[in-house]
């Protein structure tokens, strides 16, 4: 199986600290990280998205990506 996921957080170390934790766990980069700001909360939040191919798990909805 392979999943994806997601990664977004405020523009300061805690995101370089959630990708590098992901990259670890055998985690891929997917893409381009983006950058937008957040008007509601009036800060830049960061987003990358990754991949991990999962060997033989099938995929259901109510798995845990983070945990794979």
């Amino acid at each position: 199986m392979k999943v994806y996921r997601f990664l977004t957080a405020i523009d300061d170390a805690s995101f370089c600290h959630k990708v590098t934790l992901a990259l670890n766990r055998g985690w891929e980069l997917h893409g381009s990280p983006t950058y937008a700001y957040n008007a509601d909360a009036k800060v830049m939040q960061c987003g990358q998205a990754v991949v991990k191919d999962v060997p033989g798990k099938d995929y259901t909805p109510d798995i845990k990506l983070s945990e794979q």
